[in-house]
């Protein structure tokens, strides 16, 4: 597993649209998802030790920024055929067992994770309510280890203050995972 950064934030970057199954039943689209002031989109997976450490994090504060507007929407992209961890129908148990507050979508054809150019687990995109891009960066210091209960929780933040002001900030520290499992062509 490759260790890999995510690029800075393309401030105003469109959020590309996207229609996808979810592990619902439903089809998702990236105007279904949008919350009144925001829209968190999460590339993950079930295999990654970095989603693993923050697996509890991340539906503590996609809850908590539902109730600013916010919504969030988890996106799994990788070719489950070296990864059977990451087969859709872990995805269901896995959203099932832990009731996910957003939805959780198979991009089996990983399009929808090149048109936002993810590159790792976790991948973190927040936009605004102008389907802007605002933040590209860490949910916090944790990487294989889950970080210390008081660190700071930098996406938890920048998505509060694009609920606020519309903008995120202009300082943002990279997420670091595994890389995407691409599809040998």
């Amino acid at each position: 597993m490759a260790l890999l950064e995510t690029p800075v934030c393309d401030f105003g970057k469109p959020a590309p649209d996207f229609d996808l199954l979810g592990v619902d039943g439903q089809r998702w689209t990236l105007a279904q998802c949008m919350g009144e002031k925001g829209l968190l989109v999460m590339f993950i997976c079930q295999h990654c030790p970095y989603v693993k450490a923050i697996h509890d994090r991340i539906l503590r504060d996609t809850r908590e920024l539902k109730t600013l507007g916010i919504n969030s929407v988890a996106i799994m992209s990788n070719d489950p055929t070296d990864y059977p961890e990451d087969s859709y129908d872990n995805m269901q148990r896995i959203a099932q067992q832990f009731d996910y507050p957003f939805p959780y979508l198979l991009d089996d054809t990983q399009a929808v994770a090149k048109a936002y150019g993810a590159v790792c687990t976790p991948d973190f995109f927040g936009y605004n309510a102008n389907f802007e891009l605002q933040y590209r960066g860490r949910l916090d210091a944790s990487r294989k280890e889950t970080a210390p209960t008081d660190t700071i929780r930098d996406l938890f933040l920048a998505m509060k203050q694009i609920s606020d002001i519309g903008f995120g900030p202009a300082e943002q520290i990279p997420s670091m995972g595994c890389s995407i499992k691409w599809r040998e062509n």
